[in-house]
């Protein structure tokens, strides 16, 4: 557009000029190209000045080392009047000054790669450290045979990362780097300081794994494959959210036939976890852009209380199997009141959430009465599990009913069915690793004197095994699904504007965004909470690998 108006060209401009589209005499379009050219090649010259005057070792891009000889031979050739030979050097050259701002743009590039990628492992191998020292057996046994002695030498070790702190500090700030970059290699010293204060730990990890039979290093290697594939499709699903639907179809029938052959549990149980997988599986086959049903919202709450209903059933049940799955006390609290408060809320949300579409379909301005009462019942809903019970279903069920009410007010479709049947998978997740527990308990008498003192709470806290890695795995896929299972999180489906219609309807857009931000996070809200009371409060193992992989 400049070449057409006669302009200079744009002073930041990189594009080339698309020469088929002009119609110009052939020195007019030579000179249209060689002032491209020189355009590129003058940003291409402020870089490489700007970068030689930062940078302690220099190396320049030897292509374009003679640029100057090579703009005098195409201003000779088109006073020759050699169009041709002028106009191909000339794009020639415009390619070169492209190629060298390139080259400046990702000048650091190779030193950023080394230090972020050194960093990510130096992560890893800390998270790996801090679990095998917490969570599993390895210390008691290094410290039984004597292969860790305490040395002197964690403070030279701290000393010398120190040391190489400050020489980067100094180096980077002598080349004028950003503070980012001070950030990732400071982070990185930081971590592999750590480790190398470890370091002793670490052989003695070594020496011991090296000593145990092969079967064990043959299920370590087996597990650790079955993680990095479900990363992997993990990554795949970024791509196509629809390989969660098949995903939860194999989970659906891999976890009721472990729970039916191996836990030997109820029938109930497997045939609940089978369909509240498939149940989710239907999800992710839906469109991202959700398509307005105010009566699924409604059916939705419904479903909520049904939900509610079954498993203030369940927490009823007196036997020791259903008492263990639920971690219930007898002598807790019954909380009656707040369970029917809690359902009264999610119906009137129910409600409000037709009032207020109602009014809207109608072009009625909402109501002042109708957005407190919004505003009330939402923000009740949320406090109210602080007063739950500890008992785990209890607990759980608590917060799935007080975030339920918000997430309807905020929901247009199938998005608020989505959270129920996410909520039944979490429950089913609780199920599965209570009554997991429950089978494999090594000491029956230990089990029967918990269930006699009307607790289930009772069993001792055990070192972490490699069986647990299910645990974070679930957990990654669950996680994954509460941002995408409804949509890509940065979709048109993740900001559409008319649910919050029910809480404000002067364009405000910081709350607005806020409000609808609120709403994606409230399953990711949901399956913390699951994470944190899949196993006994007592209990840190689900809480190391979780760490690990979040």
């Amino acid at each position: 557009m400049a070449t057409l108006v006669g302009l200079p060209c744009p002073m930041n401009s990189v594009g080339s000029l698309p020469t088929p589209y002009l119609k110009l005499r052939k020195a007019d379009e030579v000179e249209a190209v060689l002032a491209n050219t020189k355009q590129i090649l003058n940003q291409f010259l402020r870089k490489s000045q700007l970068k030689e005057s930062s940078s302690l070792y220099f190396k320049p891009f030897k292509p374009l080392a003679n640029f100057s000889l090579v703009l005098s031979q195409i201003e000779d050739l088109i006073s020759g009047r050699d169009y041709e030979t002028a106009m191909e050097q000339s794009e020639e050259l415009r390619r070169l000054a492209l190629a060298g701002l390139h080259y400046f743009q990702t000048y650091d590039w190779f030193m950023l790669m080394t230090t972020i990628t050194l960093g990510y492992i130096g992560w890893m191998v800390n998270l790996i450290i801090h679990v095998l020292q917490s969570y599993t057996s390895y210390p008691v046994i290094l410290l039984k045979r004597a292969q860790l002695y305490p040395n002197n030498t964690s403070m030279k070790v701290y000393i010398c990362g120190c040391f190489f702190m400050g020489l980067s500090s100094i180096l980077l700030l002598l080349e004028k780097s950003p503070l980012l970059y001070h950030a990732y290699v400071l982070c990185t010293i930081f971590l592999w300081t750590r480790i190398v204060q470890k370091i002793d730990f670490l052989k003695s990890v070594w020496r011991e794994l090296a000593n145990m039979p092969f079967k064990y290093i043959f299920n370590l290697l087996t597990s650790s494959v079955v993680a990095l594939l479900v990363l992997e499709f993990l990554v795949m699903s970024f791509f196509d959210r629809k390989i969660y639907t098949w995903c939860f179809l194999v989970l659906g029938i891999l976890g009721s036939t472990y729970v039916a052959l191996f836990i030997q549990a109820s029938a109930a149980l497997a045939i609940y976890i089978w369909l509240a997988c498939w149940f989710l599986s239907v999800f992710t086959l839906m469109p991202a852009e959700i398509p307005e049903n105010n009566n699924l919202v409604i059916f939705s709450g419904g479903l909520i209380i049904l939900i509610g209903l079954a498993s203030r059933w369940i927490k009823s049940n007196s036997s020791s199997f259903w008492l263990y799955l639920t971690r219930a006390n007898k002598r807790d609290p019954q909380s009656f009141k707040l369970y029917f408060v809690q359902v009264i809320l999610v119906a009137i949300s129910s409600i409000m959430v037709w009032l207020s579409t109602s009014h809207r379909s109608q072009n009625r301005e909402l109501l002042s009465l109708h957005q407190f009462i919004n505003w009330s019942v939402a923000g009740v809903a949320m406090v109210l599990p602080l007063f739950s019970p500890p008992s785990v279903l209890s607990r759980l069920t608590s917060i799935f009913l007080g975030f339920a009410p918000p997430f309807l007010l905020l929901s247009i479709g199938y998005e608020a069915v989505f959270y129920s049947a996410f909520a039944m998978v979490l429950i089913g997740w609780i199920f599965v690793e209570s009554a997991n527990l429950y089978c494999s308990e090594e000491s029956g008498s230990a089990r029967r004197r918990s269930l006699a003192d009307n607790s289930v709470f009772g069993y001792e806290e055990r070192h972490l095994r490699l069986s647990d890695l299910r645990i974070p795995l679930l957990f990654v896929i669950l996680f994954n699904v509460a941002f995408f299972g409804t949509g890509n999180f940065a979709s048109i489906a993740s900001f559409e504007i008319s649910s919050v219609y029910r809480f404000i309807t002067v364009f405000s857009p910081f709350l607005m965004a806020g409000l609808l931000i609120f709403k994606l996070f409230i399953p990711f809200m949901l399956v913390i909470a699951d994470v944190r009371l899949v196993r006994s409060p007592r209990s840190s193992v689900s809480h190391g690998w979780a760490v690990i992989f979040l």
